[in-house]
């Protein structure tokens, strides 16, 4: 309101730009137009809006809103907070002209907000938010100088493909050729959000027909997508809007028996690699999707942002029968367990294994080199047996299978697998 009246400093608050501009560049995260039009006291204005007219964007280059923005975020460190998401980083700067993404400007702020973090005698982790393809978004790191932790963004697409293709081949391709996280730095690894599944980190991980089959499937379970505007003209998928239990609710086979047991795979996934594995409240809660919110609220996303009425809730999780207490239950006693292996560590060693395109699997080894786990994911329906002597098991130390607690000798046997079965293999010396 400040900012229509024409009130110094508000004025100067928000982004404008004017309809003639050369934007055709911007890169647009939706299919809305850039530009809203407003009157105000001092006339007809064009305020910016990325992410749609509901969200007019902050001009940063002024050093007012910056300033107010530091004394916002430090009003949050002293009430207890402690992570600080940059939501959508990646678009804080505009420049007319260019794609308005990416900007030095925005990796100078980034940098800004570390450097005031590692100076805080509080412990403040930031974390950026940015849904872009993998080099971008490893961008955020800097050199070690801007985000403590960044979000994986391509692994719910490819997790996702994964279980519903029952290949890993293309999660595996990626997991090698990504480089470990610089120390005092991680990868936050998840599969869900209060957002949908982004489609864009996906691109050139996953050929078109893929992506297309894939976004075909989720519907079929009941997704939906949503769009975003292209340079020059046109449409794309930008994210899959579904609750992620849903969205593995059929594979590219069709519906079957197993959507418990996939569900736990992907989410088994997330648990193992480097990094910090986080987990959506209604991944957790095993929420279905959300048609009726979505029909009341006018909006896709609504649909992955279910509101449980509590003892109802109360009452699924009560039955040892229902979808939420099996997947809450397993899932708890999966976490409990992975936070006792030091090979868990955020910066232990990782590498990708080569044994099945059916299987991803990853080696982790603890800081201190003492525990190995041999983290074995079988993303298909099928039944699968691994040798065991395609494991580099070390032969004088006793070895099991952390989740099913069955033994496991170094250089004899099969390995065997159920549909979707995930196995921990470690070593206790």
């Amino acid at each position: 309101n400040e900012f229509l009246q024409d009130h110094a400093p508000y004025n100067r608050f928000f982004v404008t730009a004017d309809p003639s501009d050369d934007l055709t560049a911007v890169v647009r995260p939706r299919t809305s137009p850039l530009l809203r039009e407003v009157e105000t006291a001092a006339g007809t204005k064009y305020v910016w809006c990325t992410f749609g007219h509901d969200q007019v964007d902050l001009d940063f280059s002024n050093p007012e809103v910056l300033l107010e923005m530091l004394r916002v975020i430090r009003l949050h460190v002293d009430m207890g907070v402690r992570i600080i998401r940059l939501d959508a980083v990646a678009f804080l700067w505009k420049k007319i002209g260019t794609p308005s993404i990416h900007l030095p400007e925005t990796h100078a702020v980034v940098k800004l907000l570390r450097l005031l973090a590692d100076f805080s005698t509080e412990s403040v982790v930031i974390l950026t938010e940015t849904n872009v393809p993998k080099a971008e978004n490893l961008s955020y790191f800097g050199r070690r100088d801007e985000a403590h932790v960044v979000y994986n963004f391509p692994l719910p697409p490819l997790v996702l493909h994964a279980v519903l293709a029952g290949t890993a081949k293309h999660l595996l391709k990626w997991q090698r050729a990504m480089p470990p996280a610089p120390l005092s730095c991680a990868y936050l690894n998840f599969t869900a959000s209060h957002d949908g599944i982004g489609m864009r980190p996906a691109e050139g991980l996953l050929a078109e027909a893929e992506i297309d089959r894939m976004i075909e499937t989720v519907k079929s379970a009941g997704g939906l997508a949503s769009m975003r505007a292209l340079p020059g003209g046109g449409e794309a998928v930008y994210e899959l809007n579904t609750s992620f239990f849903d969205a593995v609710g059929h594979t590219f086979k069709g519906e079957d028996g197993h959507k418990i047991d996939r569900f736990v795979c992907s989410q088994t996934i997330v648990m193992s690699l480097e990094g910090i594995p986080a987990f959506y409240i209604h991944s957790l809660l095993a929420t279905p999707n959300d048609l009726e919110g979505v029909e009341r609220r006018g909006i896709n996303r609504a649909i992955n942002r279910h509101r449980w009425d509590y003892p109802q809730l109360q009452a699924l999780l009560a039955d040892p029968n229902s979808d939420q207490a099996q997947v809450l239950h397993r899932l708890s006693d999966r976490l409990k367990l992975r936070a006792r292996q030091a090979a868990f560590h955020p910066n232990a060693t990782q590498f990708t294994l080569n044994l099945d395109d059916r299987v991803f699997g990853v080696w982790r080894q603890s800081l201190d080199r003492n525990q190995s786990i041999f983290a074995l994911h079988n993303v298909s329906d099928e039944v699968l047996e691994i040798p065991v002597a395609n494991l580099n098991l070390i032969e004088d130390e006793v070895w099991a299978d952390l989740i099913s607690g069955e033994p496991v000798r170094p250089g004899e046997g099969t390995l065997n697998f159920a549909p979707y079965q995930c196995r921990w293999i470690a070593n206790f010396n």
